[in-house]
């Protein structure tokens, strides 16, 4: 069978989930995991994956989604089957990272999350002087990102992590005077920043027990 991920606008009120299933179910399909990623205003910002019977396509489902009041999709992406749930999927990364040695680290982190966040392109900037340390992907101008990043620096860990485009994050890598930016092209949500942010906290203190030669 065929599963997506399927990321939804929700009222944030009692039942609406409960309606959103009830209708997959009726269209045939089955709901295998769901990760509330923001809840804010009166809204909540769902990742749904959905297992599609045979025959019966995205688009219809989708549509179907997009009939009920209070409900917004805001984009679907293929997946595997057997792909674990959102938090397993976290730690997961996590002890990869951890097993990575000095001199692969930093290349092994970025991959991990480009896996992780289904980003484009992540990159490791060097904060004094906008030298990239890494780069996987097409990112933004160099030049742009340390202005970006420079111009954030004054405010709290999470406002800045929080600030600047919906479709790029960023947390510090002080151990090393870096910071490691992910992009893709969807927005980013509050649980996914966070996630971000913790795991570059794990990298910093890797990088200071060992840090790249």
């Amino acid at each position: 069978m065929e599963t997506y991920v399927v990321r939804l606008w929700l009222d944030d009120e009692p039942g609406m989930l409960g309606r959103v299933a009830t209708q997959i179910g009726v269209l045939g399909a089955d709901v295998v995991g769901i990760d509330i990623l923001e809840r804010d205003g009166g809204q909540a910002v769902d990742d749904l994956a959905i297992s599609l019977a045979p025959g019966l396509t995205i688009e219809t489902v989708l549509g179907s989604l997009s009939s009920i009041p209070g409900v917004g999709v805001e984009d679907a992406r293929p997946i595997a089957g057997d792909r674990p749930e959102a938090t397993i999927m976290v730690l997961d990364a996590a002890s990869r990272i951890v097993e990575f040695d000095g001199p692969k680290r930093l290349d092994g982190v970025a991959r991990e999350l480009l896996e992780l966040f289904d980003g484009t392109w992540v990159t490791v900037l060097a904060v004094d002087d906008d030298t990239p340390l890494l780069e996987l992907g097409e990112g933004p101008d160099l030049a742009w990102l340390g202005a970006f990043i420079a111009g954030s620096a004054h405010l709290d860990p999470w406002s800045r992590a929080a600030r600047g485009p919906s479709d790029l994050m960023w947390a510090g890598l002080d151990a090393i005077g870096a910071v490691i930016a992910v992009g893709r092209g969807s927005a980013f949500r509050s649980r996914e920043r966070r996630q971000l942010m913790l795991l570059s906290r794990i990298v910093s203190g890797l990088l200071v027990l060992d840090p790249p030669s």
